[in-house]
This record gives structure tokens, sequence and C-alpha cells, in this order.
């Protein structure tokens, strides 16, 4: 791999960075607590890759958490931000091209009549928790154990000790009875989903899930799971939150939801959350679901929601810019394909080493398990071979390799990934694994 000379290394950055940033990172995975290890200090990225402080680079498989379907630096994307900077950073004010997302957002999700603009991903799914409440006049929630929606307080809960339980706050700060009315159940566990229903269903406002979990790596819903999921949320009143941060227009044009629709008929969601690709890699995340629940929101509605940079301009620019390339013809074809390739490639790599592997993919989004079979809940996750996944996550980054530093978190492929690229990954996974 090339290196170019830099002065300062990644550990010294990480000792100055701990000085005046807690931990000495400002999102807690980057620290590689789970790995081990220093820190890599991202000076500049290009297409597929990045390079760090020291100059090294690394075919990038992080692509920002999902956001840069198209790679890093796309020239069409670019010059849409230069001249959304020229225009002005921020006014607090409408502007049009927040329209035109919202148009472009509605016109690839069905399920949705009207669409809020917001900044982050935790923003926009707990405003689409206040609002499920307040159109529904509800206060509980069900969640799933694995399921990550950002860190609002009333979403920072782990399963409580029985079947069905309330759950208990897993971060300082949150006190007991802010996730009182979170129900946290188990991912894929149809018979624990009814049971909760029948003796709560009628008091829960909603059910939020992620369609395909890429928090605890890649775990899909089952279709048999998601459709009784559909028919009780129905049944009882209840609105089902599809989180879409990360699945929304990275595992197909139409999100995940479009995918359960070919295999449920009738099915969708009644809200949709969305994030990281709408943005392309800008601050800026949505929700979104029919008029007359949109319309219980502020102006028209009693359900309070507001943000200073919401719709912010450049970010929107960058947002749209990135929407409209995704569409061209074949595009989703290509990257399904090519993540495909790497998946296999990586399975194939650890069965040629006789090391159990296990491994799926979605459009642009891909994960693999060190064990003979692909978990269904998060529990079946905590079971793989972790050791062996923080053995192999810095043995391929030694080869120029950059994957997700923990366990628990999916990788991205982009347009911008080549051939040569999935090659150079297979060989370096095939060398990692035979090496023990």
């Amino acid at each position: 791999m090339s290196t170019e000379h830099r002065a300062a290394t990644n550990q010294a950055l990480f000792e100055r960075a701990q000085a005046v940033i807690p931990g000495g990172v400002n999102s807690p995975v980057r620290a590689f607590r789970a790995v081990g290890g220093t820190p890599r200090f991202i000076a500049r990225a290009q297409g597929a890759y990045m390079w760090d402080a020291e100059g090294q680079r690394y075919i990038d498989y992080i692509g920002s958490w999902g956001p840069m379907i198209l790679g890093h630096g796309h020239p069409e994307v670019l010059g849409a931000v230069r001249k959304a900077v020229e225009e002005g950073f921020s006014y607090g004010a409408p502007t049009e091209r927040e329209i035109e997302l919202a148009e472009e957002i509605l016109k690839l999700v069905p399920s949705a009549e009207q669409v809020r603009l917001v900044s982050s991903g935790t923003e926009a799914a707990m405003s689409a928790i206040r609002l499920a409440r307040g159109a529904t006049g509800r206060a509980k929630l069900v969640k799933f154990e694995g399921c990550y929606h950002g860190h609002a307080d009333a979403l920072l809960v782990k399963a409580g000790s029985g079947l069905a339980t309330f759950g208990h706050p897993t971060s300082a700060g949150v006190p007991p009875e802010v996730v009182q009315h979170t129900l946290v159940l188990e991912y894929n566990n149809v018979a624990q989903l009814e049971e909760a229903f029948a003796e709560q269903g009628d008091e829960i406002a909603c059910v939020m899930i992620e369609p395909i979990a890429g928090n605890m790596n890649f775990v899909r819903a089952s279709i048999p799971f998601m459709t009784r999921l559909r028919e009780l949320c129905t049944h009882h009143g209840a609105l089902l939150v599809l989180d879409e941060v990360m699945t929304g227009f990275r595992v197909a044009l139409g999100g995940a939801q479009s995918l359960y629709a070919r295999q449920i008929p009738g099915f969708k969601p009644d809200l949709s959350v969305f994030g990281k690709v709408i943005g392309g890699g800008m601050p800026l995340a949505a929700f979104a679901g029919p008029r007359a629940i949109m319309s219980q929101l502020a102006p028209l509605g009693p359900v309070y929601q507001a943000g200073t940079l919401s719709g912010n301009p450049v970010a929107t620019a960058c947002g749209l810019a990135t929407l409209k390339l995704i569409q061209r013809p074949g595009f989703f074809e290509a990257l399904s394909q090519r993540t495909r390739e790497l998946s296999e490639g990586l399975t194939g790599a650890a069965r040629q080493a006789g090391v159990p592997m296990a491994g799926d993919c979605e459009g642009g989004m891909f994960g693999f398990f060190f064990g003979p079979e692909l978990p269904q809940n998060y529990p079946a996750v905590l079971a793989t071979d972790k050791d062996r996944f923080n053995r192999f996550f810095h043995q391929m980054l030694d080869a120029g390799v950059y994957l997700a530093p923990a366990l628990y978190e999916a990788g991205f492929v982009s347009a911008a990934h080549t051939a040569e690229d999935i090659a150079a990954t297979v060989g370096a996974a095939r060398r990692a694994l035979a090496a023990g």
C-alpha cells in the first residue's frame, strides 16, 4: 500500500485527542475499545480509499458507517455541494431544495406521503416515537435487543430478566422512570412478540425495528416474524416504525421495506426513519409517513419538533445529488453484485482455511460472523467467536483493509469499489485466516 510522510502519528494524535475529548473520540466505537489498539486518524478519502495521518492507504468498508454509497468525493456530488456552499451555509428559513429532496424521498418510498427533515438518525428516531405516541395517545413502545436507534434516553435500554419484560437503562444519566414504558423483546422471536401484544397490545404506541439489523452486525428480520409483527400492530392499533437509517436506499433503492413488500402482500410500515445515504455524508436524516399521521406535527398538530439546522441547504444539496445518482439504471445491480463477490469471497476464504464463518449481504451492505451459521438474534451474535474477529480485524487493518472495529457492526460497499479492490480484500482475508 502507498505511503506518504506526515509529521503526526496515529498514536500521537490519539494521545493528544484524549487530553481534550472524552476517550479521544466523538463517537465511542471509533476508539477501538472493542478490538484493542490505536484508532486510525483519517487525513483524507477518495473513491473506495481512506488515508490515515501516517499516509497508510486503506480499502474502506465503513463508508462513514453507510452514507458513502457512491464512494468518497464523487465529482457530481462535490459540484452540487460547492455550488450550495457559495450560495450560503444556513438560513434558518425554507428553501426550494428541501422540497426537492422531500419529493425525491417520497418518490422512492411509496409507504410515505410526507417527510420531515432533521439532522441526525437519533433525532429522527426519537421524533418518530414522539409522533407515534402523540398520534395514538399511548405511551408504551417496543424495541428489540440488538437494534440501535440512536442515543435518545427512552431507547438506551437492555432486556429485563423475564420474558417480555420492560427494559432497564444501559447508560448512566437515564433514570429508570424514563425507560419504564420501553418494552424490549428478542429479535425474530414470534412467540415472545405474540405474548407481549396479548398482554399489553392496547397500550403500545409503536414498535420500532431495524428490518435488517446493522448494529448486531447483519441480521435480517425473518419473513414470518415481520409478517406477524405487521399483523399484530394493525390488530392492536400500534404503529409499525421501520428504522431505515442504515438500510434506507442502501440495501435497495426503496429500502428494506421494498424487499419485504415483495414477499409480504400489502406490507408497509406506518412510519419510516431515514438517514446516512439521504445526506450523502452530510448531517441529514428524516422521518416519513402517511399525511394523516404526519399532520400531527407542529405547526399543524400538537406534536412538537423543531431544529435550527433541519433541511440545511448544503446537506440537502449533497443528499439530493446522491439520491439522483443512485437511481441511474443498473446502479443497484452492479453494487449488489460487487457486495456479493466480497461476501462470498470472505466465506470462501474461511472455508478454505477450515474456519467457521457465515456471511450475508443485501445491496451495498454486508456482514460476517465467526460461527457455523447466521445468527437470528442478539444472544446468538454474542455466541460467535469475538476473539477470532478481533484478530482478523487487526490482520486485515495491517493489510490495508478497513473493516468496522467491532464485531457488532455491518460493513458497506460503495460503487467506487472495483473488482480489484474485492480481490485484494479476499486475498488479504485468505492470508489472515490461514495465519490463524
